[in-house]
């Protein structure tokens, strides 16, 4: 069965989401400071965990992210734990683009602590404004 991809148009409260099952990119982008962030991203967690069960050769999470508040930060640890499987697992790989504005040091380091904590490889992608 085709898996239905995972869009949201983004506000300013919430980031842009497109997980498209069919190319393997997990795209975040904008800012992340919803309500409940738990909520939030519960649905994508969710729809992780169902594609890996038939996941991509390479899956890709595009992350884009201008802010995010701490319970977002918790939020992403617990979708990039999910996805971190697939590395696990061995069959399949999964990397994190972690793009940042050149001088938002804040959302740089945020990018190296996911990649010390998380099994996953995280690519630095340094943007000029």
């Amino acid at each position: 069965s085709i898996m239905e991809n995972y869009v949201l148009e983004g506000t300013p409260k919430s980031p842009q989401v497109n997980f498209n099952a069919e190319t393997g990119v997990l795209l975040l982008s904008g800012r992340s400071i919803p309500e409940n962030a738990r909520e939030f991203y519960r649905p994508m967690i969710e729809w992780v965990e169902k594609y890996n069960t038939s996941p991509k050769q390479q899956t890709t999470f595009d992350i884009c992210l201008e802010y995010f508040n701490t319970s977002s930060s918790k939020a992403l640890f617990d979708l990039f734990k999910t996805a971190e499987q697939l590395n696990l697992k061995g069959n399949s790989t999964v990397i994190v683009k972690w793009k940042y504005e050149n001088d938002d040091w804040e959302m740089r380091d945020a990018g190296l602590e996911y990649s010390r904590i998380i099994q996953i490889p995280v690519e630095m992608i340094e943007i000029d404004v």
